[in-house]
């Protein structure tokens, strides 16, 4: 098995995931495609602004596939997660918000791989000697936390046992299965109120959980990279907090969530 020197071991991934792995320098073009040319406009300007102050943060998060390493091709298993965090309600940035594991890069970090699997191990206690990071995404900046963000894709055949390690900083802790994002009547957009633009965006209302923002954003554009997305509903269009009500509520959304924390 072969590694680039940034340690990434593409050919770590199983035949399901390579459709994603293949296409996955497109994520952000269909990442932005979904953004209104004014809304990217204005997150350009946030980015440059930021890079004038000295207050953009290089981060990372990591996007960890788990699932059978033998399963063929073009068949998607059904016991193929995602790793997903929800964050603190007491958080400074994103509080109370569905995420990727991740955060900023500290000092003695080599790369995004090790800010990715660093974090994840302080947020969830993943073993990350179980993990193949399989490739880096193009960064993306974040407002109004000031992040540009790498996304790490990452692969497990089983990661072992998650869970919520600080409850300052994380709420819960859960592998989700990707078919619960790929169930279309798990998918809505949803848009923050008072946002002038009222810019909606995809996102996914599971069980116990609201994925919106960046992540819903990103996990979109990978299952649309894919192949994996089936159609649904982009005329179902909720405020953001019509649709936390949502959560939880017994109902056709959501389908069970795997490990611990949720």
């Amino acid at each position: 098995m072969s590694s680039t020197p940034e340690g990434l071991v593409p050919d770590a991934a199983p035949p399901w995931l390579r459709p994603l792995l293949d296409n996955v320098g497109h994520v952000p073009n269909a990442y932005r495609r979904r953004v209104p040319p004014e809304v990217l406009a204005s997150i350009v300007e946030a980015n440059h602004q930021a890079a004038e102050t000295g207050s953009r943060r290089d981060a990372a998060v990591l996007v960890l596939f788990s699932g059978p390493p033998d399963a063929p091709a073009g068949v998607l298993p059904d016991d193929a997660d995602l790793l997903v965090t929800v964050r603190a309600s007491t958080l400074r940035h994103h509080a109370g918000q569905a995420a990727f594991p991740g955060g900023a890069t500290d000092p003695g970090d080599t790369g995004p791989v090790a800010t990715a699997f660093r974090e994840a191990t302080e947020e969830t206690g993943v073993d990350t000697s179980r993990l193949h990071p399989l490739a880096t995404l193009d960064k993306m900046f974040i407002p109004p936390s000031g992040f540009h963000v790498v996304p790490v894709l990452a692969y497990s055949p089983d990661p072992g046992p998650v869970t919520v390690v600080d409850e300052a900083e994380t709420a819960a802790v859960s592998r989700v299965p990707v078919r619960a994002f790929i169930n279309p009547e798990n998918r809505l957009m949803v848009y923050r109120e008072g946002n002038t633009s009222r810019f909606a965006g995809p996102a996914f209302l599971l069980n116990e959980m609201l994925v919106w923002g960046f992540t819903g954003q990103v996990i979109s554009a990978m299952l649309d990279v894919a192949g994996w997305a089936k159609p649904w509903n982009t005329d179902d269009v909720r405020g953001l907090e019509e649709a936390m009500a949502l959560v939880g509520r017994a109902s056709s959304y959501g389908e069970a969530h795997r490990g611990t924390g949720i």
